[in-house]
């Protein structure tokens, strides 16, 4: 799935510089986001990018210290970009928690927004840019980005950004893309491999409703791409099988 998903997502990037001249991204971290940005590192392909016209941005962030481990951007540092000659300008990390903002993760949030929407010219329309695609991993619970399941973040219908408190999983402190935001992309696509990802794509394409599975609302403007292995489709109802074909 990750060779898959790296192979569609370097055609799509060319296709964007070709067409406007440069393109954005938005990342997922987790394991299925790792795992593309790795074979996108390994993918004779990948020089077919111009890299230094690629805005890259983040879906959601561990609150925490600048070069900790498990943090998104780390991982994405080591797993692709600092072997790539990007545009250091055009990499936009979300603040840290030992960042100009210190612990104040709302404060954090506010900054990123208005980041958002210092880059959002007046084509897009909008408080942020219109990626070109914005990838997400989908958890086991049906949380995308870090808006999980009935929590108020995925409740947000005007900010961009949020601080997010309490969450299920570690680290309880996050900054994270709102629903309205990542429904500004052309293009979104959520990541799911593995036995335990099943469940939560079948309940997300099965018509559940987004604050019970926040997978389920998001979506992009001009394509939604679910992109699973065999592990994780195991479940999805049979409707949403192409035909047999004869």
């Amino acid at each position: 799935m990750a060779q898959a998903a790296a192979a569609r997502l370097i055609t799509k990037i060319v296709d964007a510089q070709a067409a406007r001249g440069h393109a954005s991204v938005v990342l997922t971290g987790g394991r299925n986001g790792n795992g593309l940005l790795a074979a996108l590192s390994g993918a004779p392909a990948r020089d077919a990018i111009d890299w230094t016209r690629l805005d890259l941005w983040w879906g959601d962030e561990r609150f925490l210290p600048e070069g900790d481990p498990e943090r998104n951007v780390t991982q994405a540092r080591e797993a692709l970009l600092d072997s790539v000659p990007l545009d250091p300008s055009r990499v936009h990390a979300m603040p840290a928690s030992d960042g100009p903002y210190g612990p104040d993760v709302d404060a954090a949030a506010a900054a990123y927004a208005a980041e958002l929407a210092a880059a959002a010219g007046p084509e897009d329309h909008g408080p942020v840019p219109v990626f070109d695609v914005l990838m997400l991993g989908v958890g086991p619970d049906t949380h995308v980005a870090s808006l999980f399941p009935e929590l108020p973040a995925v409740r947000e219908t005007e900010r961009t950004v949020v601080g997010v408190h309490g969450a299920p999983k570690p680290p309880p402190v996050r900054v994270s893309l709102t629903l309205p935001a990542i429904r500004a992309a052309r293009e979104v696509w959520l990541l799911a491999a593995g036995e335990d990802k099943a469940e939560a794509a079948a309940i997300a394409l099965s018509g559940a409703g987004e604050i019970q599975a926040p997978a389920a609302g998001a979506y992009g403007r001009s394509r939604t791409l679910w992109l699973l292995d065999a592990a994780a489709a195991s479940r999805l109802p049979r409707a949403l099988y192409p035909p047999a074909s004869a």
